[in-house]
């Protein structure tokens, strides 16, 4: 068995075709994100990737809806969304297939 840190990986990007990961694949990535009120991420897409965001903790907005704790968000490729937290302490899964490196673009 062995033992990791969140603390250790880029934005909470733990599993995926990047460095540093804990298994490297090209068939997804897994993340879990920790945010405090007022955190925001610019409106962007994926163009070869989905997206699914879990708010595990908290509540985040996202093009103006409201999501809150156990709110499961699927985010098909070429759709575009923004991020907003608002409750401190707000924590999420996401998870995106595949891993592609630089498929983000801000819209």
């Amino acid at each position: 068995m062995k033992n990791f840190d969140l603390k250790s990986f880029i934005g909470g990007w733990f599993v995926g075709d990047f460095d540093p990961t804990i298994i490297k694949t090209s068939e997804f990535e897994v993340s879990i994100k920790k945010y405090n009120e007022g955190d925001y991420e610019k409106s962007h897409m994926h163009k070869k990737a989905d997206e699914i965001t879990v708010i595990v903790q908290g509540s985040a907005r996202m093009n103006g809806k409201t999501y809150n704790e156990n709110d499961i968000i699927l985010i098909e490729k070429g759709e575009s969304t923004d991020f907003e937290v608002l409750q401190d302490k707000t924590i999420t899964c996401v998870v995106k297939k595949p891993s592609v490196l630089g498929d983000k673009y801000e819209t």
